[in-house]
Parts: C-alpha cells; sequence; structure tokens
C-alpha cells in the first residue's frame, strides 16, 4: 500500500530504486485505525511520524468551549505529521475522518534517511514545505473568502491531490467528511455550510451525495473559488 505515497512523490520528482527500496525498509509496521479517532494529542511526546496509506485524516485544535477547527486535511500518499521529527511533540491534534491505514515510520529511521540519504532528506523537507503552503492558503480562505468561494476552493483543492496519487475520476472523488466536519475545515456552522452546499447545487457546479462529490462543471467551479493550483507545487522538480 505505501505505493501510493511512491506515486505521489513520484507526481514531482523521479525516485529511484534504491530510494524506493530506503523508503519502503523504513516502514516498522502499519495499522488500521477506526474512523473518529485522535491518532496523536497535542503535546505528547513523539518518536515516530505516521504516512497515510488509505483514508482521510486532519490536523485540528479545539477550544476549551469544544468547537474545532481543522487546520489540514490530509489523504492518501501524505506523511501526515512528517513535522513531528524535527518538534518531537504537535501543538495540535491528529485525527482520523475515515476508517485509514496508516504507516508507522520511526524517527530512528528518519533520522538515518538525512543522514545516509540527503536527497530524500530533501525531498521530504520540499513535503513539509508544500504543508506549509496548504495551511497559508487555508488561513486566506478563513480570512478573506467567501463562504461558497472556500467551500468551492476546498473541493478544487482536494480534487488535485486526490488526482496526483490517482484517487479522483474525472468528475470527482470519494468524500468521506461529514457536514459537520466540512463546516470545521471552513470555520462555518453547519446551518451556514449546508446552505453553501446547496447552493453551489443550484448553480450546477457540484453534488454531494453518497459521500461523493462529483464535480458537474470544474472550469465554473475553479472560476468561483479563483482557484491557482500554483500553491500545491505539483510541476515536476529538476533531477
Amino acid at each position: 500500500m505505501i505505493s501510493v505515497h511512491l506515486k505521489k512523490l513520484r507526481r514531482r520528482i523521479e525516485i529511484s530504486s534504491e530510494e524506493e527500496r530506503v523508503i519502503r525498509d523504513s516502514v516498522a509496521e502499519t495499522r488500521r485505525v477506526a474512523a473518529d479517532e485522535i491518532l496523536i494529542r497535542g503535546g505528547q511526546p513523539l518518536n515516530s511520524s505516521l504516512l497515510l496509506l488509505d483514508g482521510w485524516m486532519a490536523r485540528s485544535k479545539d477550544l476549551a468551549g469544544g468547537d474545532r477547527q481543522v487546520t489540514e486535511l490530509h489523504v492518501a500518499g501524505d506523511f501526515a505529521d512528517l513535522h513531528g521529527f524535527t518538534l518531537k511533540r504537535l501543538d495540535h491534534d491528529l485525527v482520523t475522518l475515515s476508517e485509514c491505514v496508516v504507516a508507522v515510520v520511526t524517527h530512528e529511521r528518519l533520522q538515518e534517511i538525512t543522514e545516509r540519504y540527503p536527497r530524500l532528506a530533501r525531498i521530504y523537507w520540499f513535503s513539509t514545505n508544500v504543508d506549509a503552503a496548504i495551511t497559508r492558503e487555508l488561513a486566506l480562505s478563513l480570512g478573506q473568502r467567501s463562504a461558497m468561494s472556500r467551500m468551492a476552493h476546498l473541493f478544487c483543492e482536494l480534487y488535485m491531490r486526490l488526482d496526483a496519487v490517482g484517487l479522483a475520476r474525472p468528475d470527482g472523488y470519494a468524500f468521506p467528511l461529514t457536514q459537520r466536519e466540512l463546516s470545521e475545515c471552513l470555520g462555518l456552522t453547519v446551518v451556514h455550510a449546508n446552505r453553501t452546499i446547496q447552493e453551489l447545487r443550484r448553480r450546477g457546479l457540484v453534488e454531494l451525495e453518497n459521500r461523493h462529490l462529483t464535480i458537474l462543471d470544474r472550469r465554473g467551479l475553479e472560476g468561483v473559488a479563483e482557484f491557482d493550483p500554483a500553491y500545491l507545487y505539483l510541476d515536476r522538480l529538476p533531477a
């Protein structure tokens, strides 16, 4: 199942057979985790990082009153907490939004990669920089975009990220989030999120049924979102 992670890496740069072997050998174990589980709590000491092989996860932060803000979504192929390798604890929770399969990579193995395989170290450094770019784009959505624009933007972003690892169809993708979880991604109430979905449907842009998002008019959706995928850095990198 680690092939989805390799596909994500190879979307941007060629990975040699030796580098592939190193990545595969870095996995200590795989685990299947139920939906709605807190895999890592903020402040918890860390000695490993989690590679998401299947399912959807999120980074989230909670207020004392129980309100939650999702700060990034993770899909198959993502290193969900690679930044924990240097931080040794997270300032947020890592939660499952669907049933997930994760691969555990110890920080000891990551340390070995950084010391013995500097090219791989740079590739993974690049991936944490892209994570930061995604978070900045979400901050822009939460601060400046309208509810409809920020929802359209998220739908467009997820299409690009899932398509990069072969998990999107030309007209959409599986979408396991509940309306509450979607509202927590976008800083909206559940009622406002529902109304926004209905407005996108009324405009003939999307359908969201049975945990599947169908994009009816991709160009129109990108127009509402003012979507520019440059921040995802999906272009091929120099070898």
